[in-house]
């Protein structure tokens, strides 16, 4: 029998199905904070139940629950993840959304609601997924996992890493389920540091400044300046790095409504908050910085510390620096593994274009299983400039190809017996 056909058939035979699903999923407020996953969990477990899908359940914070289930045997060199989370960002000022957040409304070729892109839809393949494969009893020759994680949008400390440290799931390859272009799957993502930079100043009487005191955000101000600098530090990007960089930096040229391209062999630089001073009258004695460095291929976030010491001392500032938040170097999997071949081919099969993988200017889950040595990429519906803004949404045609190539996907990498 042809399953890869058949799967595919099928999903499409039964869209509606998986379109319910998806709004079913978008109906439940999983806001990150204070994420609560307990709703959803629950309907996620009672979903797979009827199928006949078992589901181990592992609360790794309050009311944050992380979720496997898996069906096929268990091979050590073919075991593969699929892996969502559901937790969302919070919908902000409600007046500001053309319908309500929490609504999962389908219209005009869209599903609608927070999440939608990020990454509700696309957990809803997975999920939707991994029913087919039980539902149709298809012999696989390895084992397939399902892993649902409640904690990603504050920075997932509960979530993907809380589960693979403890070894309670370890595969062979994984597929993310955030969100991508249709024809063009991420393999790597940009490093990061996050800093914090710490200025003190003599207090003093505000009426007598500038005459007498020494103001901690006057120089801070001078200091948002010089930060401004590590844009121009000098990067040498690795050779192996070089190709799949241009075919990236092609790509955001050909495909993206701004240039962007230049991020990619930069450190890109955000100053995204300034606390000081304790009152209008009185000369601020600290002022703390918060920034965040997105770091390309042949730059460590270990180097970035010292680096940004000096930049500053150079120019006269006297300041502590010191990490906070994400802390990760570049990191990809090759175009040439396995699981990104396999799902490459998979869309040019379901969609009829051509597809090659991507490098993301930001960071994601993926690099906690490249850690664990898991081949991942990532690949998910989306309207890309709704994600974490009002009126998220996720266009229909798009849902229903990322789960014809998660099955299609999933039957590659495994095979049947």
């Amino acid at each position: 029998m042809d399953f890869q056909q058949k799967v595919v058939d099928e999903i499409e035979n039964h869209k509606d199905e998986l379109l319910s699903l998806c709004s079913s999923l978008l109906q439940m407020n999983t806001e990150n904070p204070p994420g609560d996953t307990r709703e959803i969990s629950d309907f996620i477990i009672r979903y797979l139940s009827s199928f006949g899908i078992e589901t181990e359940v592992h609360e790794s914070n309050s009311n944050m629950f992380n979720l496997i289930s898996s069906i096929g045997e268990g091979m050590d060199d073919k075991h593969l993840i699929l892996c969502g989370h559901t937790d969302v960002v919070p919908v902000g000022d409600i007046e500001k959304w053309d319908f309500p957040p929490f609504s999962g409304h389908i219209e005009d070729g869209y599903i609608h609601g927070r999440g939608a892109s990020d990454m509700k839809c696309g957990l809803a393949g997975l999920i939707f997924t991994m029913g087919f494969f039980k539902k149709l009893n298809i012999p696989l020759n390895g084992k397939l996992s399902l892993l649902v994680v409640p904690d990603e949008e504050t920075g997932g400390e509960y979530g993907v890493p809380w589960v693979l440290d403890r070894r309670l799931v370890h595969g062979s390859a994984a597929i993310i389920a955030e969100p991508s272009h249709p024809q063009h799957p991420t393999i790597g993502q940009k490093g990061s540091c996050w800093f914090e930079v710490e200025i003190e100043g003599t207090p003093g009487h505000g009426s007598l400044s500038p005459v007498i005191g020494d103001s901690a955000i006057l120089k801070a101000v001078k200091a948002v300046e010089v930060l401004q600098k590590i844009w121009n530090f000098e990067v040498e990007i690795p050779d192996e790095m070089k190709e799949i960089i241009a075919i990236t930096k092609g790509y955001i040229r050909e495909r993206e409504d701004t240039d962007t391209s230049d991020v990619l062999d930069h450190i890109t630089v955000n100053i995204g908050t300034i606390q000081g001073g304790t009152k209008a009258n009185v000369i601020a004695d600290r002022c703390v910085i918060q920034v965040d460095t997105r770091l390309p291929f042949g730059v460590s976030n270990k180097e970035m510390i010292p680096k940004v010491k000096k930049l500053l001392t150079d120019a006269g500032i006297e300041a502590k620096v010191h990490p906070i938040g994400f802390q990760s170097s570049a990191n990809w999997t090759p175009p040439t593994d396995e699981i990104v071949f396999s799902l490459v081919e998979s869309i040019k099969e379901v969609s009829k274009k051509d597809a090659y993988g991507v490098l993301q200017w930001a960071s994601s889950d993926a690099r906690h299983f490249r850690d664990h040595d898991i081949p991942v990429l990532q690949y998910g519906p989306a309207d890309l400039p709704t994600i974490h803004a009002y009126n998220e949404r996720a266009p229909i045609d798009q849902v229903i190809q990322a789960a014809k190539v998660y099955a299609l996907t999933s039957l590659k990498y495994l095979g049947v017996k």
